[in-house]
Protein backbone atom coordinates (compact mmCIF):
# COMPACT_ATOMS: atom_id res chain seq x y z
CA UNK A 1 0.00 0.00 0.00
CA UNK A 2 0.91 3.40 -0.91
CA UNK A 3 3.01 5.39 1.94
CA UNK A 4 0.50 8.82 2.37
CA UNK A 5 2.21 10.21 5.52
CA UNK A 6 5.40 10.38 7.06
CA UNK A 7 5.65 10.53 10.83
CA UNK A 8 8.74 12.44 12.36
CA UNK A 9 10.47 12.02 15.63
CA UNK A 10 11.96 15.87 16.72
CA UNK A 11 15.33 15.10 19.80
CA UNK A 12 18.27 13.41 17.99
CA UNK A 13 15.62 13.04 14.60
CA UNK A 14 15.39 16.53 13.15
CA UNK A 15 17.20 18.29 16.14
CA UNK A 16 20.44 17.38 17.28
CA UNK A 17 19.52 17.67 20.76
CA UNK A 18 22.26 15.56 22.02
CA UNK A 19 24.67 17.84 20.62
CA UNK A 20 23.22 21.07 21.94
CA UNK A 21 22.90 19.37 25.45
CA UNK A 22 27.06 18.15 25.73
CA UNK A 23 27.76 21.57 24.59
CA UNK A 24 25.72 23.30 27.32
CA UNK A 25 27.46 21.20 29.81
CA UNK A 26 30.85 21.71 28.18
CA UNK A 27 30.47 25.72 28.19
CA UNK A 28 28.78 25.64 32.22
CA UNK A 29 31.59 23.21 33.24
CA UNK A 30 33.94 25.30 31.79
CA UNK A 31 32.81 28.45 34.08
CA UNK A 32 33.11 26.19 36.95
CA UNK A 33 37.08 25.57 36.25
CA UNK A 34 37.46 29.22 36.63
CA UNK A 35 36.56 29.35 40.20
CA UNK A 36 38.38 25.87 41.11
CA UNK A 37 40.83 23.49 39.79
CA UNK A 38 38.19 21.31 38.35
CA UNK A 39 38.40 18.88 35.29
CA UNK A 40 35.40 19.88 33.40
CA UNK A 41 34.60 16.35 31.60
CA UNK A 42 34.91 14.80 35.48
CA UNK A 43 32.47 17.04 36.68
CA UNK A 44 30.02 16.91 34.08
CA UNK A 45 29.88 13.13 34.40
CA UNK A 46 29.29 14.18 38.34
CA UNK A 47 26.47 16.48 37.03
CA UNK A 48 24.56 14.23 35.18
CA UNK A 49 24.96 11.21 37.75
CA UNK A 50 23.75 13.35 40.37
CA UNK A 51 21.09 14.60 38.24
CA UNK A 52 19.43 11.39 37.21
CA UNK A 53 19.85 10.21 40.91
CA UNK A 54 17.40 12.86 42.12
CA UNK A 55 15.64 12.66 38.82
CA UNK A 56 14.70 9.33 39.77
CA UNK A 57 13.67 9.54 43.39
CA UNK A 58 11.30 11.86 42.48
CA UNK A 59 7.68 11.25 43.07
CA UNK A 60 6.92 12.40 39.73
CA UNK A 61 9.35 9.78 38.14
CA UNK A 62 6.84 7.31 36.78
CA UNK A 63 5.00 10.09 34.99
CA UNK A 64 8.11 11.69 33.27
CA UNK A 65 8.94 8.34 32.33
CA UNK A 66 5.57 7.45 30.59
CA UNK A 67 5.63 10.99 29.16
CA UNK A 68 9.21 10.56 27.69
CA UNK A 69 10.94 13.48 29.65
CA UNK A 70 14.88 12.32 30.48
CA UNK A 71 16.88 13.93 33.63
CA UNK A 72 18.68 16.57 31.39
CA UNK A 73 15.49 17.95 30.10
CA UNK A 74 15.01 19.04 33.79
CA UNK A 75 17.95 20.77 34.02
CA UNK A 76 16.78 23.44 31.78
CA UNK A 77 12.71 23.13 31.33
CA UNK A 78 10.16 24.93 33.15
CA UNK A 79 7.21 22.87 33.29
CA UNK A 80 4.77 25.21 32.49
CA UNK A 81 2.01 23.86 30.67
CA UNK A 82 0.65 20.69 31.14
CA UNK A 83 -3.03 20.27 32.38
CA UNK A 84 -1.27 16.92 34.73
CA UNK A 85 -0.80 17.69 38.69
CA UNK A 86 2.47 16.20 37.55
CA UNK A 87 3.78 18.94 35.97
CA UNK A 88 2.80 21.55 38.53
CA UNK A 89 4.86 18.84 41.04
CA UNK A 90 7.52 19.27 38.29
CA UNK A 91 7.28 22.98 38.22
CA UNK A 92 7.49 23.15 42.12
CA UNK A 93 10.33 20.86 41.56
CA UNK A 94 12.93 21.94 39.41
CA UNK A 95 14.50 25.11 40.24
CA UNK A 96 15.86 23.09 43.66
CA UNK A 97 16.98 20.28 41.24
CA UNK A 98 19.05 22.20 39.35
CA UNK A 99 20.64 24.20 41.50
CA UNK A 100 21.71 20.66 43.97
CA UNK A 101 22.32 18.81 40.68
CA UNK A 102 25.11 21.10 40.54
CA UNK A 103 25.88 21.85 43.77
CA UNK A 104 26.08 17.70 44.54
CA UNK A 105 28.24 17.28 41.96
CA UNK A 106 30.63 19.90 42.68
CA UNK A 107 30.53 18.40 46.45
CA UNK A 108 31.61 14.35 44.77
CA UNK A 109 34.70 16.12 43.24
CA UNK A 110 35.70 17.70 46.91
CA UNK A 111 34.30 21.31 46.19
CA UNK A 112 31.53 22.51 48.55
CA UNK A 113 29.92 25.29 46.88
CA UNK A 114 26.07 25.97 47.42
CA UNK A 115 26.43 29.53 45.47
CA UNK A 116 28.92 28.52 42.61
CA UNK A 117 25.84 25.11 42.36
CA UNK A 118 23.07 28.00 41.75
CA UNK A 119 25.04 29.76 39.61
CA UNK A 120 25.86 26.71 37.19
CA UNK A 121 22.31 25.78 37.77
CA UNK A 122 21.15 29.19 35.66
CA UNK A 123 24.33 28.94 33.59
CA UNK A 124 23.59 25.71 31.80
CA UNK A 125 19.60 26.59 31.28
CA UNK A 126 20.63 30.10 28.97
CA UNK A 127 23.44 27.55 27.32
CA UNK A 128 20.94 24.74 26.86
CA UNK A 129 18.53 27.37 25.16
CA UNK A 130 20.85 29.31 23.06
CA UNK A 131 21.70 26.36 21.20
CA UNK A 132 18.67 25.21 19.09
CA UNK A 133 20.63 22.88 16.58
CA UNK A 134 19.63 21.23 13.58
CA UNK A 135 21.16 18.33 11.71
CA UNK A 136 22.27 19.56 7.98
CA UNK A 137 19.85 17.50 6.22
CA UNK A 138 16.66 18.46 8.31
CA UNK A 139 15.23 21.14 5.78
CA UNK A 140 16.29 19.45 2.64
CA UNK A 141 14.43 16.18 3.42
CA UNK A 142 11.80 18.09 4.78
CA UNK A 143 11.43 20.44 1.29
CA UNK A 144 11.85 16.96 -0.52
CA UNK A 145 9.01 15.22 1.42
CA UNK A 146 6.35 17.83 2.06
CA UNK A 147 5.52 18.26 -1.50
CA UNK A 148 4.25 14.77 -1.73
CA UNK A 149 3.31 13.37 2.10
CA UNK A 150 1.46 14.87 4.77
CA UNK A 151 3.80 15.39 7.82
CA UNK A 152 2.92 14.84 10.99
CA UNK A 153 5.65 15.54 14.33
CA UNK A 154 5.13 12.98 17.14
CA UNK A 155 7.33 13.52 19.83
CA UNK A 156 7.68 12.74 23.66
CA UNK A 157 7.91 15.74 25.72
CA UNK A 158 6.99 18.63 28.13
CA UNK A 159 4.35 20.93 26.07
CA UNK A 160 6.40 24.23 27.07
CA UNK A 161 10.06 22.62 26.27
CA UNK A 162 8.78 20.95 22.91
CA UNK A 163 7.07 24.37 21.83
CA UNK A 164 10.13 26.27 23.04
CA UNK A 165 12.51 23.83 21.27
CA UNK A 166 10.58 24.41 18.06
CA UNK A 167 10.63 28.08 18.42
CA UNK A 168 14.19 28.26 18.53
CA UNK A 169 13.97 27.11 15.06
CA UNK A 170 10.78 29.00 13.83
CA UNK A 171 10.85 27.72 10.31
CA UNK A 172 10.43 24.02 11.21
CA UNK A 173 7.19 23.75 12.83
CA UNK A 174 5.81 25.17 9.27
CA UNK A 175 6.56 21.52 7.62
CA UNK A 176 4.25 20.04 9.75
CA UNK A 177 0.30 19.34 8.96
CA UNK A 178 0.05 18.39 13.06
CA UNK A 179 2.43 18.36 15.79
CA UNK A 180 1.52 16.07 18.68
CA UNK A 181 3.16 16.22 21.76
CA UNK A 182 3.09 14.05 24.75
CA UNK A 183 2.48 15.80 27.43
CA UNK A 184 -0.46 17.42 25.79
CA UNK A 185 -1.94 14.12 25.07
CA UNK A 186 -1.30 12.54 28.33
CA UNK A 187 0.64 9.12 26.88
CA UNK A 188 4.12 9.38 25.04
CA UNK A 189 5.69 6.92 22.73
CA UNK A 190 5.37 3.67 22.30
CA UNK A 191 1.68 3.85 23.60
CA UNK A 192 -0.09 2.75 20.77
CA UNK A 193 -2.69 5.28 21.80
CA UNK A 194 -0.46 8.10 21.11
CA UNK A 195 0.32 6.65 17.65
CA UNK A 196 -3.27 5.68 16.70
CA UNK A 197 -4.23 9.42 17.80
CA UNK A 198 -1.61 10.85 15.20
CA UNK A 199 -3.40 8.13 12.37
CA UNK A 200 -6.49 10.04 13.10
CA UNK A 201 -5.33 12.93 12.55
CA UNK A 202 -4.00 12.44 9.44
CA UNK A 203 -6.76 10.25 8.72
CA UNK A 204 -4.59 6.66 7.39
CA UNK A 205 -4.09 3.22 8.63
CA UNK A 206 -1.00 2.29 9.57
CA UNK A 207 -0.16 0.64 6.30
CA UNK A 208 -0.20 4.45 5.11
CA UNK A 209 2.63 5.88 7.38
CA UNK A 210 5.91 5.09 8.10
CA UNK A 211 7.76 6.40 11.50
CA UNK A 212 11.13 7.90 11.38
CA UNK A 213 13.15 8.39 15.08
CA UNK A 214 16.62 7.86 16.90
CA UNK A 215 14.78 5.39 19.89
CA UNK A 216 14.29 1.94 19.25
CA UNK A 217 12.09 1.82 23.06
CA UNK A 218 9.93 4.49 21.71
CA UNK A 219 9.77 5.70 18.18
CA UNK A 220 10.30 1.84 17.00
CA UNK A 221 9.09 -0.12 19.26
CA UNK A 222 5.43 2.09 19.30
CA UNK A 223 5.03 1.88 15.79
CA UNK A 224 5.62 -2.02 15.56
CA UNK A 225 3.27 -2.30 17.79
CA UNK A 226 0.01 -0.61 15.63
CA UNK A 227 1.27 -2.53 12.70
CA UNK A 228 2.92 0.79 11.11
CA UNK A 229 6.61 0.58 8.85
CA UNK A 230 9.39 2.47 10.30
CA UNK A 231 12.77 3.56 9.59
CA UNK A 232 15.55 3.81 12.81
CA UNK A 233 17.88 6.29 12.14
CA UNK A 234 21.27 5.21 13.32
CA UNK A 235 23.88 7.62 13.17
CA UNK A 236 26.31 6.32 15.35
CA UNK A 237 26.72 3.15 14.56
CA UNK A 238 24.44 1.70 17.27
CA UNK A 239 24.68 -2.08 17.32
CA UNK A 240 21.33 -3.15 17.05
CA UNK A 241 20.19 -6.09 19.80
CA UNK A 242 17.30 -7.04 21.88
CA UNK A 243 13.56 -7.77 20.41
CA UNK A 244 13.13 -4.33 19.20
CA UNK A 245 13.51 -4.91 14.71
CA UNK A 246 12.88 -1.72 12.81
CA UNK A 247 11.58 -2.43 8.75
CA UNK A 248 14.67 -0.49 7.67
CA UNK A 249 17.62 1.08 9.17
CA UNK A 250 18.98 4.46 8.09
CA UNK A 251 22.41 6.67 8.42
CA UNK A 252 20.99 9.38 7.30
CA UNK A 253 17.22 10.94 6.41
CA UNK A 254 18.27 11.64 2.67
CA UNK A 255 17.51 7.53 2.55
CA UNK A 256 13.88 8.00 3.49
CA UNK A 257 12.51 8.21 -0.15
CA UNK A 258 14.71 5.78 -1.76
CA UNK A 259 13.52 3.33 0.64
CA UNK A 260 10.04 4.60 0.50
CA UNK A 261 10.70 3.97 -2.99
CA UNK A 262 11.66 0.65 -2.60
CA UNK A 263 9.09 -0.27 -0.44
CA UNK A 264 6.14 0.95 -2.96
CA UNK A 265 7.65 -1.03 -5.99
Amino acid sequence: MAIKAILFDLDDTLLWDERSVKEAFQATCREAAKHYEVDAEQLEAAVRKEARAMYEAFEAFPFTKMIGINPFEGLWAQFAEGKQEEFRQLQAFVPTYRKEAWTRGLRSLGIEDAELGQKLGEMFVAERKSRPLVYEETFEVLDQLKAKYKLLLLTNGSPDLQKQKLAGVPELAAYFDHIVISGDFGRGKPAAEIFEHAMSLLGITAEEGVMIGDKLTTDIQGSNAVGMRNMWINRHGAKLEGEIVPAHEITSLREIQTVIDTWEN
